[in-house]
């Protein structure tokens, strides 16, 4: 898979992030971290600066990442990477040369690098980490932390704490990284294809709540990458959407919901899309969906205003190309043998349109998090494709994260800081490194900036294997139709749309935000006792909500309609309306606001100034009690 060619950026080197040995522990550390590390003395005016420059939490508005203020924040982030691990997988863990380039324990004051994060102009780091590094008891080495001493005696995880302490009171926002199950270079079949390769889906999910508490109080900790670059193993592929142990989306969605409810409200819940599928063979089917299964099936959280979508971008790979060159390799496109045009019309359809289409149920910030090449790199390919793909995160205004920030000479040339082993360094802030012009042109690229007005939302809901219950207030409130499939829209958002098969649905608060009060219960409603102002479905049971109320959500028992979701609105609704039909064709409002929903399926969807006040369906020969027809009202 990816970083055949990619260099240094050493466990111990990195300073603090120091990888896990052989035999780790069966525990995770105790649930506290420091809020601040002895001996390390921020880089006063760059660190304040940038501090005083954004107030966390961060959470979105449409297609961009905005602090606690409402204001812009782009994510111009590095990889600080290592606590994921660098050991190749076979021979002497302690020998160099069987890690990823040679890595070995070179080493700088925290201090120095902190400093030349900020020269770089960055404001983020996404900090890579392996569920093994979480688990393991044992100290570091002395020799691994010899440059910052107040080190010693800590185990990787609290090194890992002193790291994301300092860079925090530097200013930086934290994204943190599940990168790998175990603790070895990424990416390839090396048993970290999945969350769950080696080891469970439970096990996941709670390092994830283990760490996501331990940072909680430290809000400059911003975000969870939840998974990298999920991809096929020997046997099988992850996919999106399948419903079973391997499904991405599903298993994606659950994590960002529990992060949100169980342990930290205000972070980011960053979603990779799916890295590869097939076998990598001439004639066989094989591609990178990265983040195109999105566009039909998205991501709807407890609170819609956390989700970002990620994707990672390389030259030497390709929408089919895994990379590999020699054994492996297939005769398809690398990005980089694209022309500049055909490069810009691929990524806008893998990645960049998530951020480029608003007003769709998969609209979200979208995030590089990972893209780079070698200060080595001769081949003009490669530097084309470099520049051209600059050139189009400027001109997308997207958030970035390069891959990787910092090494040692003699141990790869991909990073962008380069440190000899008397410290001196050398890269894109001194001279002679071919990439200066580019990333100089990349962290001053106009952007936008101060106050991002608030976006409307839409999302979609999914019953397509199992309940997609995303209002908190409906959580608390119990199970409202047992043995039913359920989906109920976030809080503040009203349903809007139904499909007549296979149970999607389309949530949004477009022209009316605030439309739910902020007391009283929702009604469920089975029956047609509150159909009291006309027939407007004859022949069709209907289920309708009670005057002074509006859908929210609804249930399914197979393809059946059960039940309706209703809540109390926050003043008096119209009842003046009509009967939207949808059982033969789509009947939606022009401009298609949210996007297909539902593909393959007939919709049904409410203008967006009105509300949806019932559902209509019929039991008769051939129709399976489905959604006809749709009740939507003035607002």
């Amino acid at each position: 898979m990816k970083r055949t060619l990619l260099g240094a950026a050493l466990a111990a080197a990195l300073l603090a992030l120091a990888a896990p040995t052989a035999g780790a522990g069966a525990g995770p550390a105790p649930a506290s971290a420091p809020a601040s590390v002895p001996g390390v003395t921020p880089a006063a005016a760059p660190a304040t600066a940038l501090a005083d420059s954004w107030n966390p939490p961060l959470s979105t508005r449409g297609r961009y990442v905005v602090d606690a203020d409402g204001k812009r924040f782009k994510l111009k982030s590095g990889n600080w990477q290592g606590a994921q691990g660098s050991w190749n997988g076979s021979g002497d863990l302690a020998d160099p040369a069987n890690h990823h380039d040679g890595e070995k324990s070179d080493q700088l004051p925290l201090a120095t690098l902190l400093a030349d994060f900020h020269a770089l102009g960055l404001n983020s780091l996404r900090l890579p980490f392996s569920n093994e590094m979480l688990h393991d008891q044992r100290p570091v080495p002395d020799a691994a932390v010899a440059a910052n001493p107040q080190l010693r005696g800590r185990t990787p995880l609290q090194i890992f704490d002193a790291v994301i302490a300092a860079t925090t009171a530097d200013g930086f926002a934290v994204v943190l990284n599940n990168h790998t199950n175990t603790s070895r270079w990424c990416c390839g079949l090396d048993g970290n294809e999945r969350w769950n390769t080696s080891q469970s889906t439970a096990q996941w999910e709670t390092d994830w709540l283990f760490l996501a508490k331990r940072y909680k109080d430290n809000k400059r900790v911003v975000g969870a990458d939840l998974y990298n670059e999920v991809r096929r193993t020997v046997m099988d592929d992850a996919n999106w959407g399948s419903g079973d142990d391997h499904d991405w989306w599903a298993a994606s969605r659950r994590l960002g919901d529990r992060l949100l409810t169980e342990a930290n409200p205000d972070l980011l819940i960053i979603v990779e899309g799916i890295n590869w599928q097939g076998i990598p063979a001439d004639g066989l089917f094989h591609w990178r969906p990265t983040l195109e299964p999105a566009r039909t099936l998205s991501h709807t959280l407890v609170n819609a205003d956390k989700l970002v979508y990620s994707a990672h971008f390389y030259g030497y790979t390709g929408p089919s190309h895994t990379g590999a060159t020699g054994t492996g390799e297939t005769h398809d496109w690398r990005y980089q043998e694209l022309s500049r045009d055909e490069l810009f019309a691929t990524l806008r359809r893998q990645a960049f349109f998530v951020a480029a289409d608003t007003g769709q149920h998969y609209t979200a910030p979208v995030w590089i998090s990972e893209f780079g090449i070698g200060a080595d790199e001769t081949n003009p390919q490669g530097r084309a494709w470099f520049g051209n793909f600059v050139d189009r995160l400027a001109a997308d205004d997207a958030d970035f994260a390069y891959w990787p920030l910092v090494g040692f000479t003699g141990h790869g040339r991909w990073k962008l800081l380069d440190y000899d082993t008397q410290g001196r360094r050398s890269g894109v802030l001194d001279g002679g490194d071919w990439r200066t012009p580019d990333w100089q042109r990349l962290v001053a690229a106009p952007a936008t900036t101060g106050t991002v007005p608030v976006a409307d939302h839409w999302d979609q809901l999914a019953l397509d294997h199992a309940d997609a219950v995303e209002s908190l207030r409906a959580r608390a409130a119990g199970d409202w139709d047992p043995g039913a499939r359920k989906g109920v829209c976030p809080d503040g958002q009203r349903l809007t749309g139904l499909a007549h098969r296979d149970g999607r649905g389309l949530c949004t608060d477009t022209t009316a935000r605030g439309l739910t009060a902020a007391t009283g219960a929702f009604t469920t409603v089975t029956d047609e006792r509150y159909v009291k102002d006309g027939d407007w479905a004859s022949g069709y049971t209907k289920l309708q909500c009670p005057q002074g109320q509006f859908a929210i959500g609804y249930s399914l028992r197979g393809q059946a309609v059960s039940a309706l979701l209703c809540a109390p609105a926050s003043h008096a609704l119209p009842v003046t309306g009509r009967t939207l039909w949808f059982d033969r064709a789509d009947n939606r409002p022009a401009g298609n606001p949210g996007g297909d929903f539902a593909a393959g399926a007939y919709k049904g969807q409410c203008a967006p100034t009105e509300y949806l006040a019932g559902v209509a369906f019929t039991a008769a020969w051939a129709k399976g009690k489905t959604p006809d027809a749709l009740l939507c009202r003035t607002l």
